[in-house]
């Protein structure tokens, strides 16, 4: 008995020495703006790495059954995390809702304006009088619009037609002859995949300011700071591997659920979206928060302007 004591002693003298972290793991609710996909790519290896775990956090991953509620789950305290858009984020703040990002998924925009590459749509100008596919309607006044006005083209000039979550149909099929919302590493690539090529024509390069595509949010009023710090450590250490390890990480990426995430689809996309993961996660940019809630307040689209330090923290 005595012998057995003094073993666990020395046993716990070297899990303390060792940096092993003996308290129980924080617990986290993270939901996705959506099924998981490449674009979680961070996410899904953190965890299947155990990164999360070496933070002394796990994360519970949950998918949507209603891809708008999310953030205004993490707003009502009904889940910790929530993958959002640095768009939405800024609407939501704007209207009211307590909700501060906790870091970066996808720091570049992936949205698009895309047509065929058939010649008939060379220019933004050849979409004078045609019709554009929507998914939600909303802001594409304001988008749509300042892309068309680089060119000359009024938005009343165009006709937007929604056709749900059938944009790349609609344009396979040439019931519209442009779609917005199509990302540029999905849409890309399923019309590739289905013998079309595609072209696309970026919002940051027609005058829509950049904005990080995919942010995390947390509650404003009660988050565990600690908790998002190892978080971030984690996902960041989960990127730097994807990074530099892009075809292993692909393999233990598609391990989480092979038989939704194992396609060919999802590998193209894999590839087109690993230079779009944000490489320090919880680096803050307040110029270019503030820039862009600046421009859809002028636009119209947020009825008051929230200042980026008020809901941009540094999680670091």
């Amino acid at each position: 008995m005595k012998n057995t004591k003094i073993l666990s002693a020395v046993a716990l003298l070297a899990s303390l020495t060792s940096g092993h972290v003996l308290a129980a793991e924080k617990k986290m609710t993270l939901m996705l703006d959506w099924f998981v996909n490449p674009n979680h790519g961070p996410i899904v290896i953190a965890h299947e790495r155990g990164y999360f775990k070496e933070q002394g956090i796990e994360i519970e991953i949950q998918e949507p059954a209603d891809p708008s509620t999310p953030a205004k789950l993490v707003a009502a305290g009904r889940v910790d995390l929530a993958v959002s858009y640095q768009p939405s984020l800024t609407i939501d703040v704007a209207a009211g809702l307590p909700l501060v990002r906790a870091s970066t998924l996808i720091a570049t925009p992936l949205n698009t304006l895309m047509v065929l590459d058939n010649g008939k749509n060379d220019s933004l100008a050849d979409l004078k009088g045609k019709k554009i596919g929507i998914a939600i309607a909303g802001n594409e006044e304001a988008t749509i619009g300042t892309m068309l006005a680089q060119e000359n083209v009024a938005f009343e000039d165009v006709q937007t037609i929604n056709v749900g979550w059938a944009l790349s149909s609609s344009l396979a099929s040439g019931k519209v002859d442009a779609i917005w919302g199509g990302l540029r590493n999905f849409e890309t690539n399923q019309l590739a995949l289905e013998g079309f090529k595609a072209k696309a024509f970026f919002p940051e390069e027609h005058g829509v300011p950049a904005y990080d595509e995919l942010v995390f949010v947390a509650n404003a009023n009660n988050h565990d700071v600690d908790a998002i710090k190892a978080f971030n450590k984690a996902l960041e250490q989960a990127t730097t591997y994807i990074v530099n390890h892009p075809e292993a990480s692909w393999k233990e990426f598609v391990a989480y659920s092979p038989d939704t995430l194992n396609n060919e689809l999802n590998e193209r996309a894999w590839n087109d979206t690993l230079t779009r993961f944000a490489l320090r996660p919880s680096a803050v940019d307040l110029k270019r928060y503030d820039d862009y809630a600046e421009f859809m307040f002028n636009k119209g689209i947020i009825k008051s302007l929230p200042q980026a330090e008020s809901y941009v923290p540094a999680f670091n």
